[in-house]
Formats: structure tokens, C-alpha cells, sequence
């Protein structure tokens, strides 16, 4: 064994770590306001209306600054921390570790300046538009490229767990990210999605839920795989556990992402797949937290005396509800009932603020002393911030927990004699509103403890004494021969880095594979609809501003084939109504009625008044308003564009016809505009239709108008039948 001298940089490591609490406190904060939003939306509406801080612009802000800057920096501050450790050497490159954290930082700061401004994919968690994509895809190689040529130089000769799970976390998310980002631009900061309809739906939630496991679970059990056992000093409790543990995992995970789309459109075999793995994945989810957990097994006086562990057994916890609720949620009897309702949120909610939050509070109490070689400034502070996150995360689930039963429960009740107890759906956003202020209060609560960690640490840093470079004599056993005659069949694995990366790329893409293949290229899989055209450039444009004012964070298109929902909103929706979706609008949830049959159901003059005063047309909405809409132009230079994107994308507008669709854009215009006037009539409205025919809001009304319409004249009887076998082409 030779020794040598290390200097770890750990500079580049108090940069993430200043990033993850100065973004933290953002994403909360913009939390924080989504939350009243929807707790008091008249003062919103009446005081605080405008358009860039609109709940459907804001809320995929809160989530990206959450999981992207806020979590991502968490992540990039422990991996870099830990593997130079772990690894006995300093990260290859000084260089790609700063444009890694410069890089990362414009692209969260891109995504604060774009998603108010209404540029969006509309793709939950995959909201940034395809400049964005690109500068996040090259990012992502440049942490890539230089934490593998660390593994390469490293100095041990075996690989520690921790990294295992990075690894996993860097190949998956590339492949995820690439595959749902294929987009054609429309211009600098507009693209249509590549898949359409039911193959949009596909590949978006497997995506979107294994971003949940890739980039909120794979590197954070890496950093539990680490810091439990650096903050406890003991080893982990089960070395063959922790093989078990990440193989399974990354390879049942990949699977499970149709689970949020049971009951929809997309094939019941599909739908299937998603929960079978999704009951499977309870036994890794639960053997990484119990590994954890029991690392402390006989410790417990050293949990309750470090306020680090305590945040990390409050995570592990966390954890294992979450990922005991998901399964659960993943079953077709209790999906009925939870879906599209605040169950979900809260579900979500207990995995981003117990398990994230709570971990990345935790690694950073641990690391504070150690970078400023001082105490904690104040040990009372950093424990009044644990009982007060506790609770924030109590008062913040527990209400929207309760709200979620309740929206379900009513949403399916049924009257003796058959008709729907609450046929009103405001009736339903009524009964909830008290536990949405009592969610706020939670949540005011969280960001308080947050505020008491900054405010501590950034004291330890002050008071403390920083070097940018540790030096650390360390011995190398890299190049110790072994004899390998009986040698456990997994340590050859851990000693060949690529191998290791190839090995979790095949596992994780025979799921991906198996499920979206099919999907999208056997045709007959999804089935057009021949009633079914493809909108008007008017109709175009206003999905365009659905879109970019984010109607899909609280209106679902997609209607399950369940009495309560057919009963309500009409027929169950069909894989052909969506086929030139690009890209889809099913939603996730509920705060407003679904849309997928709203054409025809009110007049274009309700739509009109409905969006500038939301309250005076329905008593109860916690709907924002949507002036401006009223009173910007509507832009419509890019329509060629569009047309002819979407003509690339199979789209069936004729040769040329781009030439021709201003005109119609100008008579479909003038004729709602008219529509709109004379229904206003009674009101003593002033306006006349040539003041309004040119505004965004007509285009807006044109695409709600066109939702659902193409097949209302389908036979009642194909309610009871394979309906897209009916009236196929």
C-alpha cells in the first residue's frame, strides 16, 4: 500500500451547499404563495392579480425550483462531497466541477425568468422549454464526465455503495431526460412535443415518475448510504442488503410509471404492468430504509443527542411511508378515489418535505462543521428547527390528506335516486377550502425552521475558518493484488466502474423498453377516430395559451371510464380523441372540473365573463382571473410555424394551408366575438365584436369551445362497446 497526500476540494462543495439554502428558501417561499392562492384566492384575485405570479404559471416554479435547484444542489453538495472520500481522491477536474455549478445555477435562473413569463412544454417536472432542454442535457454530461473520471482515478479499489446509486442516477436521468424531451421547435422558446396522445401520456409519466425515483431517490439513499453511517460512525447494517437493495430497485422503478394513468386511455396492458411493479417495489423501497434505520441499531442515545441523525431518522421514516403510500395508491380500487384529488399532493408532499427535506437539512448540519472547522453555532437553534419541521410537515399533510378523502368521497356519492349528491363541483372546492389555509399555516411553519437553518449555519460559517482545499494523507489499495478464489460474486462489479454503469443501463432500459415500444410502434395500438380532425389555427392557438397559462395544473382532459366521472362530465374519453395532442393535457388534478367534453356545455359570453371575473360567474371558484387575456392582442406570428411543425408531426393540415390560415383565424374570430356581444346584451355591455375579435381570449374560448365536440354524435351504445372499433377509419 502506498500513502499520499490528497487536497479535496471542498470549495466547490460550500458552493452547492450555499445554493441548496438560498434556493430551498426560494421554492418554499413561491410554496408558500401557491398555497394561499388557493386559500384566498379573493385577495389574489381582486389585490394581487398579475400575470406572471398566476397560480397556473407559478406552481410548475415552485416545483422545478424545489426539485431542481433546491434537491439537485442538495445532491451535487453531498456527491461531491462524498465521493472525493469515498474515492480517496480529488474530483478530475476543477474546471467541469465549476461549469457544473455556474451552469446549474443559469439554468435554474432561466427557468425563474421563463415559467412566468408562460414559457412552458406543459410537461409536469419537464415544464423548460428545448433551449433550456439542451443546456440541461450538456450540463448533465459535464457532471457526468467528470464523476466518472474520478471513479477512473480513484484509489481504492472496490466502490462504496453510495456511488453505485450515483451512477444509476446519472445514466437514468440522461436517458429520461433525452427520450421526453424529443420536441420540434416552433421558435426560440415554443416546440411541440414528439409523441402525441396516449404515447405523450406514456413516455411523460415514465419520466416523470422515475424522476421521482431517479433524481428524488436514487442520490439521496446514495447520500443516506454515506452520511447515516458517517454521522452514527458505524458501518452499515447489511452490506448484501444494500446489493439486493439498489438492483432491484433500478430495475422494478423503471417500470411503474404507468401507474399514474390507470383508468385513462393508454392500453389496459400497459396499465397492468405499472402495478404489478409498483406492489413490487415496496420490498427494495423498504430494504434501503430499514438498512438505514438499522445502522443505528443499538444507537439510539446518539440519535437523541445529534440533531443530524434525528433529521436523517425523520427522512428514513418518511421514506418508508411514501414508499409504502405510492404501491398503495397504485391499486386500481384506492386509485379510483385518490386520483386527481389532494391525496396525491400530499403523498408527494410527505416524500419532498420528510424524506428530501429533511435528509438535506440533516447532511447539512453534518457538513457546516466540518467545512468551518468550528461547532454548530447554536445546537438549541438547529433542534428548534427539527420539532418545527415536524410539524410543518404534520399540519402541511394531514389537512390535504383530509381534503383528498373528502374530494373523492364526494366527487363518486350518489343520491337514492341515482343522480350525482354533489352534482356542482364548486361544491366539492367549498368543503376543502379550510384545509387548504390549514396547509399554508403548515407550510409557514416549514419555511420558518428553514429560515432558523440558514440563519444558523450561515453563523457557523461566519464564525468558523474556511480552506478551500483539505489535505489529507490517505493509502491507496488500488493496485493491491487480491485473491479472488471464493470471492462474494459482487465484488467484481465494484471494481470495474464501466461495467457497473453498462450493468445498471441495461436494467434500467428493459422496462422503458418493454412498455413504451410497443406504445408507439405498433399502430394499432392506438386507434384513430375518423370524427376526429385536427384543430383550426384559431383553436391552435388558443390550446397554445392554455398551455403557457398553465389551465392543465388544475383542469384534466381525460375522462375514466367510471359512473361517477361519465355521469358527471359525459362520455369516458378514447385513445383516438387525442392523436394530435402534442402534446397531451390529461392533468394530474382536479382543482377545477374536467374539460374533456366542455365544448358546447356554455356560451362563448359565460367563457368570456368566466375569465375576467371567475367569481361572479361561478360563486366559490378559487379560479384566478384572467384579465389580460381580455385585453392583450393575440400574437399569431408564428402560425406558419406551427402549421407546418405539426404537418411534420402527422398532423393532417393540407400542403399550403398555412397560406390560408390567418383568414380563417380572422372569420372563426369575428364570429365568437359576435357570439360574445350578443349574449352580453343584457348586461349594458359597450363592447362591440371588432374591439375583441383580435384579443387572446377569443382563441382561448375557440379551443374550450372545440373540446370533446368531435365525437358527441357517437351512438349511446358505444358507451358499452369498444367504441374506437366502432367508428375507426
Amino acid at each position: 500500500m502506498e500513502t499520499t497526500q490528497v487536497r479535496y476540494d471542498n470549495k466547490i462543495v460550500k458552493y452547492f451547499a450555499y445554493a441548496t439554502i438560498i434556493w430551498g428558501l426560494t421554492g418554499m417561499l413561491v410554496g408558500l404563495i401557491v398555497a394561499l392562492q388557493l386559500a384566498f384566492p379573493d385577495f389574489f384575485n381582486d389585490y394581487l392579480g398579475f400575470k406572471y405570479l398566476s397560480f397556473g404559471r407559478i406552481r410548475p416554479l415552485h416545483t422545478n425550483a424545489v426539485i431542481f435547484a433546491f434537491v439537485g444542489n442538495a445532491i451535487f453538495t453531498g456527491v461531491y462531497y462524498s465521493m472525493q472520500r469515498l474515492l480517496k481522491t480529488r474530483m478530475w477536474s476543477d474546471k467541469l466541477s465549476y461549469i457544473n455549478f455556474w451552469g446549474w445555477q443559469l439554468i435554474i435562473l432561466s427557468a425563474v425568468i421563463t415559467l412566468p413569463m408562460g414559457y412552458t412544454t406543459s410537461k409536469e417536472y419537464a415544464e423548460l422549454e428545448w433551449p433550456i432542454d439542451i443546456a440541461i442535457t450538456l450540463l448533465w454530461v459535464v457532471f457526468g464526465w467528470n464523476m466518472m473520471a474520478t471513479i477512473l482515478n480513484r484509489r481504492v479499489k472496490h466502490i462504496y455503495t453510495a456511488i453505485w446509486f450515483y451512477m444509476a442516477t446519472f445514466v437514468t436521468v440522461a436517458v429520461l431526460h433525452i427520450f421526453n424531451s424529443f420536441e420540434l421547435p416552433v421558435s426560440f422558446m415554443k416546440s411541440y412535443s414528439w409523441y402525441a396522445g396516449v404515447q405523450d401520456a406514456l413516455v411523460q409519466w415514465w419520466y416523470g415518475h422515475n424522476a421521482v425515483a431517479f433524481f428524488l431517490t436514487t442520490p439521496f439513499l446514495g447520500l443516506m448510504y454515506y452520511f447515516v453511517p458517517k454521522a452514527a460512525n458505524r458501518p452499515i447494517y447489511s452490506y448484501k442488503l444494500s446489493i439486493i437493495h439498489f438492483w432491484a430497485l433500478i430495475f422494478i422503478y423503471i417500470w411503474a410509471g404507468p401507474h399514474h394513468l390507470l383508468y385513462t386511455s393508454l392500453p389496459d396492458w400497459a396499465q397492468s404492468l405499472g402495478v404489478v411493479f409498483s406492489i413490487m417495489l415496496i420490498a427494495p423501497s423498504w430494504g434501503g430504509m430499514l438498512n438505514g434505520l438499522l445502522t443505528l441499531r443499538g444507537a439510539w442515545d446518539k440519535v437523541r443527542d445529534s440533531v443530524v441523525l434525528k433529521f436523517m431518522v425523520v427522512a428514513l421514516t418518511a421514506y418508508g411511508m411514501a414508499t409504502f403510500e405510492g404501491p398503495l395508491l397504485s391499486l386500481k380500487n384506492v386509485n379510483s378515489l385518490s386520483h386527481f384529488t389532494d391525496w396525491t399532493i400530499a403523498h408527494v408532499h410527505v416524500g419532498g418535505l420528510g424524506w428530501n427535506g429533511m435528509l438535506a437539512f440533516g447532511m447539512l448540519y453534518l457538513l457546516f462543521p466540518v467545512l468551518f472547522k468550528r461547532e454548530l453555532y447554536s445546537k438549541k437553534l438547529a433542534n428548534m428547527h427539527f420539532w418545527i419541521a415536524t410539524l410543518g410537515i404534520l399540519l402541511w399533510a394531514i389537512p390535504m390528506y383530509w381534503a383528498g378523502f373528502s374530494q373523492g368521497l364526494m366527487w363518486q356519492e350518489f343520491n337514492p335516486d341515482g343522480t350525482l349528491a354533489n352534482g356542482d363541483f364548486l361544491e366539492t372546492v367549498e368543503a376543502i377550502k379550510p384545509f387548504y389555509i390549514m396547509r399554508s399555516i403548515g407550510g409557514l411553519i416549514y419555511i420558518i425552521g428553514a429560515i432558523l437553518m440558514g440563519y444558523n449555519l450561515f453563523k457557523t460559517a461566519r464564525l468558523g475558518t474556511f480552506s478551500k482545499d483539505e489535505v489529507v494523507e490517505v493509502t491507496s489499495n488500488r493496485n493491491k493484488k487480491i485473491n479472488t478464489k471464493g470471492e462474494f460474486w459482487h465484488r467484481p462489479i465494484e471494481r470495474k466502474p464501466i461495467r457497473l454503469l453498462v450493468f445498471s443501463l441495461i436494467v434500467i432500459l428493459i422496462g422503458g423498453a418493454i412498455e413504451i415500444i410497443p406504445t408507439i410502434a405498433v399502430k394499432s395500438n392506438i386507434k384513430k377516430i375518423s370524427q376526429v380532425k385536427p384543430l383550426t389555427p384559431l383553436e391552435l392557438e388558443g390550446r397554445d395559451l392554455y398551455i403557457r397559462e398553465g389551465c392543465n395544473n388544475c383542469h384534466s382532459q381525460m375522462i375514466r371510464p367510471l359512473r361517477f366521472e361519465t355521469e358527471r362530465y359525459g362520455e369516458y374519453s378514447k385513445a383516438g380523441e387525442f392523436v394530435y395532442d402534442h402534446p397531451f393535457l390529461w392533468g394530474s388534478k382536479r382543482t377545477g372540473p374536467d374539460l374533456a367534453r366542455e365544448g358546447g356545455l356554455r356560451t362563448d359570453s359565460w367563457h368570456y365573463g368566466h375569465m375576467i371575473i371567475p367569481k361572479e360567474w361561478s360563486p366559490g371558484t378559487v379560479m384566478p382571473a384572467y384579465p389580460w387575456l381580455a385585453e392583450d392582442d393575440l400574437d399569431a406570428s408564428d402560425l406558419k410555424s406551427k402549421i407546418g411543425v405539426m404537418r411534420k408531426l402527422g398532423v393532417p393540415y393540407e400542403e399550403g394551408y398555412e397560406e390560408k390560415a390567418t383568414a380563417d383565424v380572422e372569420r372563426q374570430s369575428m364570429e365568437i366575438a359576435t357570439s360574445i356581444v350578443k349574449g352580453l346584451a343584457d348586461k349594458d355591455s359597450d363592447i362591440t365584436p371588432e374591439e375583441i375579435a383580435n384579443k387572446e381570449i377569443i382563441a382561448l374560448i375557440a379551443y374550450l369551445q372545440r373540446l370533446g365536440t368531435d365525437i358527441k354524435s357517437i351512438d349511446k351504445v358505444a358507451e358499452d362497446l369498444d367504441s374506437t372499433q366502432i367508428i375507426t377509419e
